[in-house]
């Protein structure tokens, strides 16, 4: 979860990940950051994260990031 953290961080340094829990259904991120998440992530862990994927339960707190990219590698 510490490599999410850095590149969350590196993406939106103003922005508490550890205490959001609704980064997309508050607007805390938008579709601009969402694409250069999903970028970031899918390069960074070696994983494809499909538009099926791209909804905000999967990216609304780390947590359920972290939880997206763990079941997405153990594919």
């Amino acid at each position: 979860m510490e490599e999410l953290m850095e590149i969350l961080q590196e993406l939106r340094p103003d922005v508490d990940f550890e205490s959001e829990k609704a980064l997309i259904t508050e607007g805390i991120l938008d579709s601009f950051d969402i694409v250069s998440l999903v970028t970031a992530v899918m390069e960074h862990f070696d994983i494809e994260i499909s538009p099926i994927e791209l909804i905000p339960e999967n990216f609304d707190s780390v947590e359920s990031m972290f939880a997206l990219i763990s079941r997405l590698r153990e594919e």
